[in-house]
């Protein structure tokens, strides 16, 4: 790799572009994550792979990602700020999963799944962006 790869400002361009990327991105998959989460419950069927807590798992997974992409989008974001946004949007929608009487219900341990997510996904961003490329 050649040595002009690893200046400050090489590297300053290459985040901004990772964030112009993201900032893209975060919108489509903010919609498809509202759309899943708020359609009508389905009776789920049996799979192989599936086990009790899935439903945990995945809520921890598609919040993880959410909160990586909301950093990756906006990096310059305090953690305050950014840890109110995701936990308003988990709470709004886990709070109209229940309202809107579609099969779903308001349930504790996803809120606590979705805030593990987003702190999870917050993590690996800031570790990522402490590596020197």
């Amino acid at each position: 790799m050649p040595r002009n790869c690893l200046r400050p400002s090489n590297i300053r361009n290459l985040l901004d572009k990772i964030s112009k990327l993201f900032k893209k991105i975060l919108p489509i998959y903010w919609a498809f994550l509202t759309y899943m989460l708020l359609r009508p419950g389905v009776e789920n069927l049996e799979y192989p792979f599936m086990f009790s807590g899935i439903d945990k798992l995945l809520h921890l997974s598609i919040f993880g990602l959410l909160g990586f992409c909301f950093m990756a989008a906006y990096p310059k974001t305090r953690f305050t700020i950014y840890i109110q946004v995701m936990l308003i949007y988990s709470i709004l929608t886990e709070i109209l999963q229940d309202v809107m009487g579609f099969g779903r219900s308001l349930e504790g341990l996803d809120l606590v799944a979705d805030t593990v997510g987003v702190l999870a996904g917050y993590y690996i961003f800031i570790k990522l962006r402490s590596y020197n490329i």
